[in-house]
């Protein structure tokens, strides 16, 4: 049987970068919807609407920093997040940095 379909073959990624950016694409849509369904209005927007707006640029360990930000407890999140704490050094990632200073920015603080 005969196909009606050519491709140049300089034209489609290889198998391998085509799966990873599937997997990473994959990583980024997990990664919204964790974002957006924390379980508090506050964090859900705050941290939801940073992670829409970052989440399509980050690359495999910016998005592996996000994903640990997201195992954190809102609380304490929250609290960073508003400015009511200061960020614990200990804690304190390029990516969780990013986050305080646009959430920061954002409630005008």
């Amino acid at each position: 049987m005969q196909h009606n379909f050519t491709t140049s073959s300089h034209t489609l990624p290889s198998n391998a970068s085509a799966g990873e950016e599937d997997a990473l694409a994959a990583r980024r849509r997990r990664l919204k919807f964790r974002a957006n369904h924390r379980g508090t209005f506050e964090t859900d927007i705050l941290i939801g609407g940073f992670v829409e707006e970052t989440a399509d640029s980050l690359n495999a360990a910016e998005l592996a920093d996000m994903e640990a930000i997201l195992e954190m407890p809102d609380p304490d999140l929250t609290d960073w997040l508003f400015g009511r704490l200061p960020l614990p050094e200990e804690k304190a990632t390029p990516m969780l940095r990013r986050m305080v200073e646009a959430c920061r920015a954002r409630c005008g603080k």
